[in-house]
This record gives C-alpha cells, structure tokens and sequence, in this order.
C-alpha cells in the first residue's frame, strides 16, 4: 500500500471462515467436522464451516436452531487471541513467498503483487505459489485474488480471481454495496451507513462511485468518503495533501527476556500507552503497526528478529492503547505458542519489543465529538438494549426493518434487536399496485375511522371504477377515535407519546389530494382485501402553530373511510 492513496497491486490471501478454522485446529478436530463459532449479543453464530452449512447452519442462527438443523454440530465461542495465535503459521508460509505482508485481520493477509509476480512470472503464478506452500506448511485451503485497490483485492480473493490491472472500478461496479461490509466485518456504522444508502437508492458500488465527492463527504464524513474511495477501486488512504509525519516509534528492552505471554504483554502494554499518547498528544492517526520482538535463542543465545505488520485502518478513529494492546498480545501469543514452530523447535523468550504507528498523517477532524456516535452514544445505547435483552429475554426488544409490500404497514417487519432474521417479504422485488414514495413518516399501529366529505358535506364514495362521487373537501376523525405511531416505511420514528390521540377530533379542510390507487390482495381467498388508497393534504389540526399543512393517508374498504398513516 502506498500513502499516496493512488490504487497499487495489491494480491489478498483469504482462509474461508478462519476463526471456526482456528478453534478446529485448537480442538485437534479435521475439517470435515460440522462447526460453528458463536459471539456478539446473544450469542449467535458468527461463522460457519463448509460441513455445517451444508446441513442448513448459517450465520445469524441462535444457537438452539443451529443445533436442530445440526445435532452433531460442534460450537465454540469467539476468541480473536485464538484466531490471530493460529493464524501466525498460514502468515509465516505467505512470507516464503512474499515478504512485506500485512495482516489485516486472522484469515486474511494483503500482499505487494508487483515484484512477486514479476519473479514467479505471473500474478496467477504468484496466487498458485501462495497457495500451495500454505497448504503445504499448515494443512489449511486458502484462496488469493489480486487487483487494484484494497476492496477489490478482498473481493478477488473471495472469487480466487486475478483482476486485470485497470479493471478493478469495473469489477467492482456491479456489486451491491453491501458488500463493503467485507473490508471491516465488525463495524457497524459501516452496516448502518450501508442500510442508510439501500433506502436512499444507492444500491451498487457504481452508485456510490458516481456520487460527488464533497456531497459524500458532506452527508455522510470521512465513513463514506472511506467507503467511495474502496468503491471506486482505490487504496484506502486518500491522497496526501501534505508530506506525512514520520512514523512514529517506541522501544522497550525486556531483562530477564520473557519466556511467557503475560509477561511479555504486561511490557507490551506500557509501549502501547506510549504509542498512544504520542500520537493522541501530536493529534496524528497511523495506517499500520509493526510490531518487532527481539527473540534470543535458547541454545545458541543468538538473537533474532521478529517482525509483523497490522492493518489498522485507523485514519477512521482512533487507536486506542488497549487496540494496541490487544494486536501485539495475539502476535506474541503466536511467537511464544508451539502452534507457530516447527517440529522440536522451542520458544524463544522475547529479550526486546518495538512499536511503530506507520503511515501516520494528520488525524484531522477525527477527534471526539461532544455528542452523537463519536461520543459513544451509540456504544451506551446498544448495552443499555443488550442488559434488557438480557432481563427480559431475546424477543423483549424489538427493531423495525423494512420489508416488501403495497401499503405502509405491510413493509414494516418487527425483528428481536440484533437477529439476522431473513425479511418475510423481498423489499427489492416489484409489488404492482404499492403506494408511490415519498413512504409517510408516521404509521398508525391500526386504522383509525374517518370521514371524506365533499364541499356539500355529502360522504365521498369511490365507485367500481375508480371515481370518486365529489371533490374531497374535508376530513373528520371522530373525538372517539384514539391514535398512535409506529416506525414508518422509511425508517423513521414516530412523533412519541405526544402522537397519541392527537388526531382524534381532527376536523380540516383538504388543500389538495391525489388517487385513489386500487389494491387488491389475495381476492382470490375468502380473506383478501380490496381497498383504494387517497393522499389528502389538509389545514394543520388546531394546537400545533405553525404546521400550516398536513398529510394524510386515507383507506377505503366497502365504503368506510380510515386514516392509515401522516406525512411530515
């Protein structure tokens, strides 16, 4: 990777579902054993093997139904020290092959394609290699891909293809855009910022390519600008308008040298907290951390150098010490871990660590905000949800999706909050008949009974064939009628508890309207439905100054008149 931010060859190793991989070699378990790993709220899947999908196992799954569908499934929970201490031999076979590597995260590596292939004499030549000495040194199947940019070169090696150099933007540009959950899986302001982007219309990573770069920047920060530059098959870092800080480095000699992890990480972590206050106190953000151990061997007594390279993709926030910390615990936990050795070869004890924040530039506008999600609101919010969960059981908390239908309440699903629940309803195929946008904002729990009267008081009645018998001129909901609301169609809240009722008694006259748009659902069966919808605007109700105007949205079924939801 270059600071420079123009897009480089990149070639990306990809151990399909490593940490369910990892915990198979930690359980002395072969491959063909059906295994899962669980993690996050609930503890729900979060990986798969092949044999465990097969019988039906898929992320998302609670644990109970993963094993109904699977009796012989075999579950362990995350552990991302595991992981990356499993992962150091797949990192050490890749390094027989190419030198300079990264770990991005356990199970995939980014590699410089550019000389490799030029010695191996191809980059299908380089991928080949690569795979084969992985397999060869650790047993495990892992697939390459190569490309421009980082996004594509994850996306190849997910296809075990090799993008021509050029091609990447195009490779990239019919994918959907959620696949950018591939460059960083546990971030969920990615995954909100791409369900926001599905409702906006920007489903593609052409889409988002397209998209002006200060109106991303201006909408949606230095996320979306992230997320634009992968889409449109460029390195992660942007273009640098100054010359980068130098990399910033810290040093620590270990006497007596450490012949166990905890030892070598208690030192590991008072660097951490130098790194990090080096760069909090020079207000900078770093690319990667290389991480170098001074081993000594413990026949010989000559010193050798480890050295690993962490992708940290930090220009998004900040590093904290602990994320320091925890990245140098799982390598040395490799280093000093028989599962990183060669048959008969002994630990050697860490005599010397070293810490270097690389690709460091200006942190910019990343500093914490006073309120929002950099405040950690976000954070806050979700364990406060989770302790309830907790409490009250998974199904106590709920969260609104939307789904495929016709009218407003139809495309609203009730899901348990953080279950991967698929939708009963496609909301991308075509619903013939569904009500045109914009979606209201307010969607009343259920119907509440109005009346439709003409400029002679007379009700109004849509006739067989769509017309309507009088102008509506007015719109009555009864004193006795009692309101509320739900998340609308577009995903937005309600009006709160001061909603509730405050359209019963409603008396105002139209300013405008438009329909009646006909459904009938299952009019084949003696339970469907025939109604006409009506989108009224009318004089704001009395006790909300300055709401000049209001819309409606108004049902029709045999005759009777129903107020189904608000437009702001």
């Amino acid at each position: 990777m270059t600071a420079s931010g123009a897009a480089t060859r990149t070639a990306c190793l990809w151990v399909p579902d490593w940490p369910v991989v990892a915990a198979l070699v930690v359980a002395g378990l072969g491959p063909e054993v059906p295994a899962a790993v669980t993690g996050g709220p609930g503890g729900r899947i979060v990986a798969v093997s092949a044999p465990a999908r097969s019988a039906g196992v898929r992320r998302g799954m609670r644990r109970r139904e993963a094993q109904g569908r699977c009796p012989d499934l075999q579950l362990w929970t995350a552990d991302d020290a595991r992981d990356a201490r499993e992962f150091e031999p797949v990192a050490v076979a890749a390094e027989t092959v190419v030198s300079g590597l990264e770990i991005a995260r356990p199970g995939l590596l980014l590699l410089p394609s550019g000389g490799a292939a030029r010695y191996h004499g191809s980059e299908h030549d380089l991928a080949r290699e690569l795979t084969e000495q992985v397999a060869v040194r650790t047993g495990h199947e892992c697939q390459v891909g190569v490309a421009d940019g980082f996004l594509a070169a994850v996306l190849a090696a997910r296809d075990d293809a090799v993008v021509p150099p050029g091609d990447s933007r195009d490779y990239l540009a019919p994918r959907p855009a959620a696949v950018l959950v591939h460059a960083r899986p546990a971030d969920r302001a990615l995954t909100e910022l791409v369900d926001l982007w599905r409702r906006l219309g920007v489903r593609t990573l052409a889409d988002l390519a397209a998209l002006p770069d200060a109106a991303v920047a201006a909408r949606f920060g230095d996320l979306g600008v992230w997320a634009q530059r992968l889409a449109r098959g460029q390195d992660v870092r942007p273009p640098a308008r100054r010359r980068l800080v130098e990399d910033l480095t810290v040093t620590e000699e270990l006497d007596p040298p450490a012949h166990r992890v905890d030892v070598a990480t208690f030192a590991a972590r008072r660097l951490a907290e130098r790194l990090h206050d080096d760069l909090h106190r020079r207000g900078l953000a770093c690319g990667r951390l290389r991480i170098t151990a001074r081993a000594v061997d413990p026949v010989t007594g000559e010193a050798r150098t480890l050295e690993r390279l962490w992708r940290t993709d930090d220009t998004l926030g900040g590093l904290s010490a602990a994320r320091i910390t925890d990245r140098v615990r799982w390598q040395l936990e490799g280093w000093l871990t028989a599962s990183s050795l060669g048959q008969g070869e002994q630990p050697a004890p860490i005599a010397g660590l070293s810490l270097a924040a690389e690709e460091v530039a200006p942190a910019g506008a990343l500093q914490p905000r006073l309120w929002g999600p950099g405040a950690g609101e976000d954070l806050r919010a979700r364990r406060a949800v989770e302790r309830v969960q907790a409490l009250l059981g998974g199904d106590a908390v709920l969260t609104v999706r939307l789904q495929g239908g016709r009218d407003p309440r139809d495309r609203v699903q009730l899901v348990p909050y953080g279950e991967q629940v698929p939708p009963e309803r496609d909301p991308d195929r075509p619903w013939p008949g569904a009500l045109p946008p914009p979606a209201p904002s307010v969607v009343l729990p259920e119907p509440v009974p109005a009346h439709v009267l003409d400029a002679d008081g007379r009700p109004v009645v849509v006739g067989v064939r769509l017309a309507v018998s009088g102008e509506p001129a007015r719109v009555v909901v009864p004193e006795e009628a009692a309101g509320g609301g739900s998340d609308g169609a577009d995903g937005g809240a309600s009006g709160g508890a001061d909603d509730d009722g405050a359209w019963a008694g409603l008396d105002a006259a139209v300013v405008d309207w438009a329909g009646p748009w006909p459904v009938a659902e299952r009019w084949w069966t003696s339970r469907g439905k025939r109604r006409v919808f009506l989108q009224v605007v009318v004089d704001g109700p009395a006790g909300r100054p300055g709401e000049l105007t209001l819309g409606l949205l108004l049902s029709s079924a045999a005759g009777a008149w129903s107020l189904e939801a608000l437009y702001d």
